[in-house]
């Protein structure tokens, strides 16, 4: 009988080579527990390239959005009026400035950005006027004119995150307002000190800052505003409408809404008691404060003038005793403190409104 012929059997490598090619298993098990940590670091890394990715997409569009602003004539359209804007203050401040200075010698550098002459409105009141007008300019079709175009499928489509669309565009049109609005202080300032050679003291140049800073965050509410209606809108017509008039409403009609509202809850025929006419003047401000022009003309108000002590009703008997004199720069913040946390809160949330209809709104055409 022949003995039965076994076969002869190779065994196969990892990667399929002959057990005489490959190297020692130990070596081999020993490689692959290295490949499985760098494996698992990967993972670990995932999160920080994940996090890499959205911000650099971020910074490319904010660049882009950055350039396009700078390039274009409607900037340099806002730029010529914010400049004529801050001439005609100035020019304004130096004709009322003399009899400014008679009735009040203090503070005189802060007189040069409220007070008014000749008909013509201080520096204030301009930028509290026509500083949405900026914001809406800037954002008005930020979103529906790349719509139209089609140039925002061909945007979204690249390898970036979907919202890094809307806060490129905010992000970029809110530095563009801040380099504006420091521009236009540091140049009124500039002029002021020239013509009247008054050094700024400390507790002024303070308070320009924080006058400063309030402006910003008042001209980058209408900018969220703007983006808003231009996602909410079809078509850059209907968003800058819609824009000029909330604008118009809150700055010229708002108070004539408030007298009428007033005058329907209090008739003044009807108010016959201290408290009845407190609850009126109490009334009054409130409803108006929620126009964020009256808010910010209000906090202007108080910061760039420190003799204002209280911006409330005051009784003649909460006066007795007071010390007059002018409010230190940290006691004048605490009075106009609400009113930037307002203000915040009011860009915030416009802006939420605005980035949670672009994430949900369908943007692919049709």
């Amino acid at each position: 009988m022949k003995p039965l012929a076994i076969p002869k059997i190779h065994r196969q490598g990892s990667f399929g080579q002959e057990p005489g090619a490959a190297v020692d298993s130990g070596e081999n098990r020993s490689n692959a527990d290295w490949g499985s940590a760098d494996r698992s670091s990967a993972d670990w890394s995932s999160a920080d390239r994940s996090g890499a990715d959205q911000s650099s997409g971020l910074i490319a569009l904010y660049q882009k959005e950055m350039a396009d602003h700078i390039r274009s004539r409607r900037f340099l359209i806002v730029l010529g009026l914010i400049l004529l804007t801050s001439f005609a203050g100035v020019y304004g401040a130096l004709e009322g400035l003399p009899s400014a200075i008679s009735s009040d010698k203090n503070f005189i550098f802060l007189k040069l950005f409220t007070v008014s002459g000749n008909g013509i409105p201080s520096f204030a009141s301009f930028i509290a006027l026509l500083g949405p007008f900026v914001g809406l300019t800037l954002g008005f079709d930020a979103i529906n004119s790349e719509r139209s175009e089609g140039t925002l499928n061909r945007l979204v489509s690249q390898p970036i995150y979907r919202d890094a669309v809307i806060n490129g565009k905010f992000l970029a049109g809110a530095t563009i307002i801040a380099v504006m609005v420091f521009a236009m202080g540091i140049l009124v300032g500039a002029i002021g000190l020239l013509t009247t050679g008054i050094l700024p003291e400390a507790e002024e140049i303070g308070r320009l800052f924080v006058f400063l800073c309030f402006t910003t965050v008042y001209i980058c509410f209408w900018l969220a505003l703007s983006i808003l209606f231009s996602v909410l809108c079809r078509h850059s017509a209907t968003s800058a409408m819609l824009g000029i008039a909330v604008w118009l409403f809150f700055a010229l009609f708002m108070t004539m809404v408030v007298s009428i509202l007033l005058g329907a809850l209090y008739p003044l025929e009807h108010i016959g008691t201290m408290g009845d006419l407190l609850d009126y003047y109490e009334l009054n401000l409130n409803l108006n404060r929620i126009s964020p022009y009256y808010l910010y003309s209000e906090a202007v108000s108080t910061i760039m003038d420190p003799g204002v002590r209280s911006m409330n009703v005051i009784l003649p008997q909460q006066l007795s005793g007071a010390i007059t004199g002018y409010l230190s720069l940290g006691q004048s913040l605490l009075l106009v403190w609400p009113h930037l946390v307002g203000l915040l809160a009011l860009t915030a949330a416009v802006f939420a409104g605005s980035y949670i209809s672009f994430m949900r709104r369908e943007i692919r055409s049709r």
